[in-house]
């Protein structure tokens, strides 16, 4: 059996890498040969690598021999000939290892692989191509370039989108044929409630940080970016706290690297006074030790398609409150599994944060349903079989 070539980005822990992730430990146990290919390094380069071959994308050649001999090697115009070679030499190994690897399909994981894609297009093709669509607007202008995108969307044989938001907008602003897209997340159900139950069984990280065993906390989730809200997170924080003045509500946000946005949403807590009440942690393989802690989801995002750490929240029983036409979330939230407030208005939801604070049965029920949603209509054997069923439709096409 051929294998499957993946494509991705990087190895950050965010959501799109914890999914293939997920997906390639479900395939593994199925004994489906794969392959990936990264773009880049990241935290969870070991854990790719206990489940199947990586390929690295050559680095660029930084420094030849030493700063001294290197600049009298460019001098002498040695150093741009010696430069040219090792490149040449590390893209002629890398084309050879993906050559070797007997591929026969890709999948390209998020549109960001754009560029990767188009120029190993040549070494790959007739294989049939799977777009795993996880970005909208906002990630795409990010994130790719039009040239990029249009020579993957002409070359992907079949679109997998995380929600009907995400299929519906590459209908409408790209064109692609309605037909060719499946709409259903990978998530492995067993494997995050493993993971929450554990976690559980553990020290409370957020009463070592001296946050009072009876507070209730609000929760947020995610690689920290401007497209994540994490202002607006503030925001609600100062306007949820003041309204209830005698509750012990703390804001904690967990995925947030110590850098200049820090620092400017670090500022804006201490000028509102809210430095003791808002906390910030950095991105941790920890991170079900507290968001299993979290009573309430804040999903701030400007845009986030389907985000895993919803179904996350989900599956700890603890209801959300998102923003309307800022992705998939609203698509399992409803009117049950929490709050869907209009975009951008971060009255409305401090004041159904502030709804569920005050009534500890109705964040119970909500908490419930939603983990029942996610249980039932992102069965991991169901998305597998859906998944396996697409391979098998596109590769016996050309065997």
């Amino acid at each position: 059996m051929k294998k499957i070539l993946f494509i991705g980005h990087d190895a950050n822990r965010a959501g799109a890498q914890l999914v293939l992730l997920q997906l390639l430990k479900m395939l593994k146990q199925r004994n489906i040969p794969t392959h990936l290919l990264l773009g880049a390094g990241g935290p969870l380069e070991t854990d790719y690598q206990k489940l199947t071959g990586v390929t690295k994308w050559p680095e660029p050649v930084r420094q030849l021999y030493g700063r001294r001999i290197d600049k009298q090697l460019y001098r002498l115009r040695i150093g741009q000939w010696l430069h040219r070679r090792i490149e040449q030499e590390r893209w002629r190994a890398f084309e050879e290892d993906l050559r070797s690897q007997n591929i026969g399909l890709v999948l390209v994981n998020t549109v960001t692989n754009s560029s990767l894609y188009r120029q190993i297009f040549e070494w790959v093709k007739p294989v049939p191509t799977i777009l795993f669509a996880h970005e909208l607007e906002l990630a795409i202008r990010m994130y790719t370039q039009p040239e990029n995108l249009r020579f993957l969307l002409d070359h992907t044989d079949r679109l997998i989108a995380v929600s009907r938001a995400v299929a519906h907008h590459y209908v409408d602003a790209y064109g692609f044929d309605a037909s060719r897209i499946s709409t259903f997340q990978l998530i492995d159900i067993p494997g995050l409630l493993q993971k929450i139950e554990q976690a559980r069984q553990l020290p409370d990280l957020l009463l070592q940080q001296g946050i009072p065993e009876n507070a209730i906390i609000v929760g947020g989730c995610g690689n920290a970016e401007w497209r994540k809200g994490n202002d607006l997170f503030n925001v609600i924080a100062r306007q949820v706290i003041s309204q209830h003045p005698t509750v012990p509500v703390y804001f904690v946000w967990v995925g947030m690297p110590r850098n200049e946005l820090y620092e400017d949403l670090t500022l804006d807590l201490q000028k509102a006074g809210l430095s003791n009440r808002v906390l910030f942690i950095e991105p941790t393989p920890d991170v079900f030790r507290y968001t299993t802690r979290f009573d309430i989801f804040a999903l701030c995002s400007r845009e986030d398609p389907y985000p895993l750490v919803v179904l996350e929240a989900a599956l700890s029983e603890t209801p959300v409150v998102c923003f309307d036409k800022a992705g998939g979330a609203p698509e399992l939230v409803e009117t049950d599994g929490g709050f869907v407030v209009p975009y951008l208005d971060t009255v409305a939801m401090a004041d159904q944060i502030g709804a569920l604070i005050n009534d500890q049965a109705l964040r119970r029920a909500m908490g419930q349903t939603l983990r029942q949603k996610v249980i039932e209509r992102h069965s991991s054997e169901k998305s597998m079989r859906s998944f396996l069923s697409i391979v098998d439709q596109l590769t016996a096409t050309t065997a």
